[in-house]
């Protein structure tokens, strides 16, 4: 028996203490930015404002701000206004429950102790058992999803109309997305271009969405398939011992997916050995157990982190600025065989991974680069690791203009920037 259909949840969205909360979880990380600040600043008015608006159903999404990323793939991104985002996170707070009970366990993307490297652990597990491995991604996937059949999934599970009309008017807010003209079975000549689809990547809704609409193929994989089978958002992967049964397996997923007017890439759809390398996730997987980063992956990170250096010499970046850009790569990086890599760059730096274990995870994460790779001069040093002169950490400092003490970054060795740069550095500490 399906599960029945929630109702009465319109007044735990809306709601101010509801907005609130919203409020404070689409804050986190982006407390700089000018659209979070002026929200912010004004706070009770604007979320007052916001609850009359949701409860009149006058409430519409705003213009999104649109840039192309280039890395590691192109990608149109959208930028919601930060009302918006408020409104989202009100959403899925009360929505993406109801629906979470019900997605598989191999679903990774976006999910509360799920992610890339659990991803990447069940993807080993499975191709040490098994010869085969059919890699699976979808043609387009965020530009693809029909708005139609997504509505019509909300309502499979939702009976709360005034719930249902927010989520309508976020789908139907979707700015224009890549065009996908492809047709389906029953389709006339006019269907690609009258049908509304694409979702806009960058939206806390639209990550859910994106699971939601992929929910019915996993379930087809897992329970009529039966096949050992993952998949993080529009990428999965199938595996069995014969790769005639893959075959089949692919061509059973392909008529899956027409239903929801879908279509498998052409190029990144293949059987392949598991004792091939792959490529899964940001990582190399090797045959005989390593990881290694792309090369395309060290060589942006080592672009970005001259940029983070020549940022820190002129004064405009902050400790905390650097400890989280350069430790979002680390805390990726350390789940592969990267030690020697990070030590390279990192020598003497807060990051330099010479406390860990040359295999396995980083047993601690409070380090930074003293050395930009390819650039090979000295950067952000602090206190806590070794001195490259030797003095004991404890009285390691640097006399600034001004004659008094550095913080603790200005270690010896530590990078004091231009003339004048300093003591702006100091301040932000």
């Amino acid at each position: 028996m399906p599960p029945p259909r929630a109702d009465d949840l319109f007044e735990g969205i809306v709601s101010f203490q509801a907005l609130l909360a919203a409020s404070r979880r689409a804050l986190l990380g982006k407390r700089r930015k000018p659209g979070a600040a002026a929200f912010m600043a004004r706070l009770e008015p604007n979320l007052l404002r916001l609850e009359r608006e949701l409860r009149s159903g006058t409430w519409r999404p705003g213009r999104y701000v649109q840039f192309e990323v280039r890395a590691p793939k192109p990608r149109l991104v959208s930028a919601a206004p930060f009302r918006d985002r408020v409104v989202h996170h009100a959403v899925c707070a009360v929505v993406v429950p109801l629906f979470e009970r019900g997605f598989i366990g191999n679903s990774f993307a976006n999910r509360e102790a799920k992610g890339t490297h659990r991803a990447v652990r069940t993807y080993e597990r499975y191709r040490d058992r098994h010869r085969h491995v059919l890699r699976g991604d979808i043609w387009r996937y965020f530009p693809a999803i029909d708005h139609e059949i997504l509505k019509r999934t909300l309502r499979r599970r939702l009976a709360c109309r005034p719930t249902l009309a927010l989520l309508d008017r976020i789908v139907d807010g979707s700015n224009r997305q890549q065009p996908v003209e492809h047709y389906f079975p029953g389709d006339d000549l006019f269907s690609p271009f009258e049908r509304r689809r694409g979702l806009p990547i960058g939206n806390l809704t639209s990550q859910f969405f994106a699971n939601l609409y992929l929910d019915a193929l996993d379930h087809f994989a897992a329970e009529v398939l039966r096949a050992p089978y993952l998949r993080y958002v529009d990428d999965f992967a199938l595996f069995a011992d014969d790769p005639a049964t893959l075959v089949a397996w692919r061509e059973a997923v392909a008529g899956h997916l027409e239903g929801r007017r879908l279509m498998l890439h052409p190029r990144k759809t293949f059987i392949v050995d598991t004792a091939e390398p792959a490529t899964f996730l940001g990582f190399d997987l090797l045959p005989d157990g390593r990881r290694r980063l792309p090369e395309d992956n060290v060589a942006r990170f080592r672009n970005r982190l001259r940029g983070l250096r020549d940022r820190w010499r002129a004064g405009t970046v902050s400790r905390d600025e650097v400890l989280q850009r350069v430790g979002s790569w680390t805390a990726h990086a350390r789940h592969a065989d990267t030690w020697r890599l990070r030590a390279t760059i990192f020598r003497d730096g807060w990051f330099d991974p010479s406390g860990e274990p040359s295999r396995g995870p980083c047993r601690s994460p409070d380090a930074f680069a003293s050395r930009a790779a390819g650039g090979g001069t000295t950067t952000l040093t602090t206190s806590a690791p070794r001195i490259a002169t030797g003095t004991p950490p404890e009285t390691a400092t640097t006399i600034s203009g001004s004659g008094s003490p550095a913080r603790p970054f200005a270690g010896a060795g530590g990078l004091t920037g231009p003339p004048g740069a300093h003591g702006a550095v100091q301040d932000r500490q």
